[in-house]
């Protein structure tokens, strides 16, 4: 996912492309209307965060040239008003979401990633996304906080099942049986033990671990959840 930042707080302004940078998205941040609109012109993007008042320029105005060069480009406005009519004219212009200043951080994430989720749910995007592993099965592609990672064609497969069934426990009998693929090509249990293994080496970094053992069932994705002590082994 691709984000803008325009904001002329200078400070604010990096704090957000620091935290929406840290979180996983590819960001770039811009302070006045006319550098924001250079960017725009020269790259989409998926979603704007947009304050009300620039120097150079209203975001009004702003949002409504962009949602008419790419209509679903989402936008959250930061504003310090909390004017119920400031509200009303940002949604009538096709804003999303609103956020006033000041805010926490967190919340804004927060904010930030029900919107992605919510757009790719309704494009129908074959993806899975929790702002710090992205996967987009369709197009076989993956990064990891910004990162590209590279999946052979089994582990797609293998992640795909474990995303779509999230804190469920498949047995190795049932992943062994959903990654049988329309060819008939047999996938043994050391196969998969290993694709486990090189998926976890791949993306369990930093603490977080997104695949848990449950002994003498099978496996279950549980996305990303801080586990510094790891006391899970491998398998």
């Amino acid at each position: 996912m691709k984000l803008l930042v325009v904001e002329d707080d200078r400070l604010l302004n990096n704090t957000l492309c620091y935290n929406l940078t840290t979180t996983g998205y590819v960001v770039d941040g811009a302070m006045t209307k006319a550098a924001a609109m250079k960017l725009c012109e020269a790259g989409d993007y998926d979603l704007i965060v947009l304050d009300i008042n620039l120097p150079d320029g209203s975001g009004f105005d702003f949002c409504r040239e962009i949602k008419e060069r790419r209509p679903d480009t989402a936008v959250i406005f930061l504003t310090a008003n909390d004017m119920e009519s400031d509200m009303l004219r940002g949604f009538e212009l096709g804003a999303d979401d609103y956020v006033t200043k000041p805010f926490p951080i967190s919340v804004f994430r927060k904010k930030v990633s029900a919107l992605l989720a919510r757009i790719q749910k309704q494009t129908g995007g074959d993806c899975y996304n929790d702002g710090t592993l992205l996967i987009n099965f369709s197009e076989m592609t993956a990064t990891l906080t910004g990162q590209t990672i590279s999946f052979t064609p089994l582990e797609y497969r293998l992640l795909k099942v474990l995303t779509k069934n999230s804190q469920i426990v498949l047995t190795r009998q049932v992943l062994l049986e959903k990654l049988w693929d329309a060819e008939g090509n047999f996938v043994d249990e050391h196969a998969l033990t290993a694709a486990i293994s090189r998926i976890r080496n791949k993306i369990e970094e930093n603490g977080l671990q997104y695949i848990k053992t449950v002994y003498g069932m099978g496996y279950m994705w549980i996305g990303g959840t801080a586990n510094d002590s790891r006391k899970t082994l491998h398998q």
